[in-house]
């Protein structure tokens, strides 16, 4: 798979897609007469589903914790610039302010069958795929800066959203012509395990934690003194950025290490490899100037900078400062920019080496089965993310995987 720096399609176009915040959600067909996952490229159901321009989509529930009855599952993205939703029947519905209830939020629940499998079908979308437990999430209908309906999304690590409480995540997607596109995300926070299998040209699986993973990565985010407050009770584990933001970690804690960075290339080359070339940077009155294919400049980021990859690392989707900033936002969550003079650096037994690093995507790679996840935006690379696509898709599987085994 080629790494976010070098691919056109990320979880920033992913997000993108979305239409930030206010999101929406899936347009689908009737539900398929065949089982997802399993079903074999090449076979009538494959021919099926591309005429219909369709894709299974099973969820599982193997969480051991909570049974099909407390799971609530919410579809929601963009189709073709409208903000839809997914409804229990199978239908697609567009976001609609009269979606609100007397309490003010709407109810695209989808409840999971009595037992066993739950299957659905997904339409060329973008979207998220929410799953909640025990309770029911709040979206609310809400009015764009165009007047249009859009969703405004659960923000989990917020504490006066209304679903600061509820048990929740979620998956993100993108199908199109081009073929499917999605990713486990511990971007924003992790709290609910969930594993993603895509069968098509390939059979492919990220997300799924090792034994005793979820646990194992509350109680490391724990011990880490700086990263100890975001642990919120056994519900969820708040990134750092959102952290920053809530007061909850320290605005200057990677400033030491970026100093160090900018002080150190000051007197020698950093170089960074992405498709569109080779390019060679040193700092330059405070700022990190690449030549190359072209020539990419970057101020001094701040702590927020690194971990949101904005800021004075925002990617713009041009083919030459993106992916420079990729890499760099890389090396720097995973404090490899010094040890490592020539970018990216593929051996994740360097990653997250310094006491002062990133040690929440630390403890969130650590759990995971194949080593893969979603720490931060540009987690991805050198295709280190919990992220796979397939080209010639034939169904997507989404798996409440064990929080306690």
């Amino acid at each position: 798979m080629t790494s976010r720096h070098q691919r056109p399609l990320g979880r920033r176009r992913i997000l993108f897609a979305l239409g930030g915040a206010a999101v929406a959600a899936p347009a689908v067909a009737a539900i398929a007469p065949y089982a997802l996952a399993d079903s074999p490229a090449g076979g009538s159901a494959t021919a099926a589903q591309a005429a219909a321009g369709s894709l299974p989509l099973t969820l599982v529930n193997e969480s051991g914790s909570f049974d099909n009855a407390s799971v609530h599952v919410y579809v929601v993205g963009n189709q073709d610039g409208r903000q839809v939703r997914l409804t229990p029947d199978g239908t697609l519905a567009p976001i609609a302010l009269s979606d609100n209830g007397p309490d003010g939020f709407t109810d695209y629940a989808i409840g999971l069958a009595g037992s066993g499998e739950t299957r659905l079908s997904l339409p060329h979308m973008s979207g998220r795929i929410y799953v909640s437990l025990g309770q029911k999430l709040k979206f609310k209908a809400v009015a764009d800066g165009n007047g249009d309906a859009a969703l405004q999304y659960p923000a989990g690590w917020v504490k006066s959203d209304p679903n600061h409480p509820v048990l929740h995540d979620c998956a993100e997607f993108t199908y199109n012509a081009s073929g499917m596109f999605c990713n486990t995300t511990m971007v924003d926070m992790f709290s609910v395990p969930l594993s993603i299998r895509l069968t098509g040209a390939k059979d492919q699986t990220t997300g799924r934690l090792r034994p005793g993973g979820r646990a194992a990565a509350f109680d490391a985010v724990r011990r880490v003194e700086d990263f100890a407050r975001l642990v919120v009770d056994d519900t969820r584990v708040i990134a750092p950025g959102h952290g920053l933001d809530a007061g909850l970690f320290a605005e200057d804690y990677l400033a030491p290490y970026i100093d160090e960075v900018w002080s150190a290339y000051a007197g020698r080359d950093l170089t960074v490899t992405t498709n569109a070339g080779r390019f060679t940077g040193r700092v330059r009155g405070e700022r990190f100037t690449f030549d190359g294919p072209a020539q990419v400049s970057f101020g001094k980021p701040s702590t927020r900078d690194v971990l949101f990859c904005d800021g004075n690392l925002a990617a713009p989707n041009d083919g030459t400062t993106g992916p420079v900033a990729a890499v760099l936002g890389a090396g720097l969550n995973r404090s490899t920019l010094l040890s490592h003079p020539a970018q990216p650096t593929t051996d994740a037994g360097t990653f997250y080496g310094t006491d002062l690093t990133n040690h929440y995507a630390k403890a969130m790679h650590t759990v995971a089965e194949d080593g893969r996840a979603y720490g931060f935006a540009f987690d991805d690379v050198a295709d280190f993310a919990s992220y796979i696509q397939d080209t010639a898709p034939t169904g997507i599987r989404l798996t409440l995987t064990p929080f306690d085994s």
